[in-house]
């Protein structure tokens, strides 16, 4: 299983992690947020997206993030919202690779 190395808080609104597999990612907190995939946001049956991407401010920033075991990232953003697992596998999916 490829696993963060690094997770680097660059700014409340950047993120990056270096991988174990060389690979380097960067996130920004809007997309972040606009790809959470929490139950609130995606709906858990037909996989749906609800959230609506336009109401997510541009200059949303990240208050804190906390790790989730050995597998995933929980962002808590500054609209409030913090229910989102985001799983490694996920996080590097929404990279692109």
């Amino acid at each position: 299983m490829v696993e963060p190395v690094q997770i680097i808080e660059e700014s409340d609104s950047a993120v990056s992690i270096k991988w174990s597999d060389d690979a380097d990612t960067h996130y920004t907190a809007m997309e972040l947020r606009r790809s959470c995939p929490c139950a609130g946001c995606i709906n858990e049956w037909t996989g749906e997206k609800m959230l609506d991407d336009a109401k997510i401010a541009e200059d949303i920033s990240i208050k804190h993030t906390s790790i989730v075991g050995r597998y995933a990232l929980n962002f808590h953003f500054s609209d409030g919202h913090d229910t989102g697992i985001f799983s490694f596998a996920f996080l590097r999916k929404v990279a692109g690779i």
